[in-house]
């Protein structure tokens, strides 16, 4: 019994080419991705964090963004309810991904959705999307292979990557400017991706929101720019369809 349970788990070889197929087209992707949560991890230790509280914060929260965010508010022992809001006002674009990829996978049960949702990232929403965003069909298991493809590699290369920060980063020289690495890291993977106009308009909008909203307090104009990156991207797309339609 316990044998043919493993057999029907495994997933056969269209399945297994999938998930080598997200593997291949984030593998690039993944060295942001260690250098980020390096990054993170020496920040948690640095802010005051123990090393086992990092770990778990990491592990359980797994969200860059909102870890930085909270950090400050953490040391500077602020109310519980400004730390969540705070982390919950950065990561309301998962609301809009989530949104996006509904489609996908609403076949599956909510705990299977749920632990898809957990592992989610920004890089994971922005390759599949390249892939299969003007796909007709949808929720195949080769679209579900492809996505675990990208998903648990990066969860285990930023997970890795930041317990290695918190452990190892006291060995860190002060001058090495990691955080400004994995800022373009994460550039040099996102700008090959923008090849059409609603993307490029998306990133343009966003970039500037972002910039201009720098001054907003608990990050909201990186929600801001999220909000006005997926407002342009999707009146762009509108445009770019009429005027194909009126052709």
């Amino acid at each position: 019994m316990h044998l043919s349970r493993f057999v029907s788990w495994w997933p056969d070889v269209p399945r297994r080419q999938s998930f080598r197929n997200g593997l291949s087209d984030v593998l690039t992707a993944l060295v942001a991705v260690g250098t980020w949560g390096f990054v993170t991890g020496i920040a948690m230790v640095k802010s005051g964090l123990t090393e086992s509280m990092a770990s778990l914060m990491t592990v359980l929260v797994y969200a860059g963004s909102a870890q930085l965010t909270s950090l400050p508010l953490i040391a500077s022992s602020e109310p519980l309810w400004l730390i969540f809001l705070a982390a919950t006002v950065v990561n309301v674009r998962f609301i809009i991904f989530g949104a996006a990829l509904q489609p996908y996978f609403r076949h599956m049960s909510w705990r299977k959705r749920l632990a898809l949702g957990y592992i989610t990232s920004d890089i994971s929403f922005v390759v599949f999307m390249a892939r299969y965003g003007d796909s007709a069909a949808r929720g195949t298991q080769d679209q579900l292979w492809y996505y675990l493809g990208i998903i648990v590699p990066g969860w285990l290369a930023w997970n890795l990557s930041s317990l290695l920060g918190v452990y190892l980063g006291g060995f860190v020289p002060e001058t090495w400017s990691l955080d400004f690495a994995a800022v373009l890291a994460l550039l040099a993977i996102i700008i090959p991706l923008v090849k059409t106009r609603p993307m490029v308009m998306c990133l343009v909008v966003a970039g500037f929101i972002a910039w201009v909203g720098q001054p907003l307090p608990l990050r909201l104009g990186l929600a801001c720019a999220v909000a006005g990156g997926v407002v342009a991207g999707v009146l762009s797309d509108y445009f770019v369809h009429r005027e194909k339609g009126a052709v």
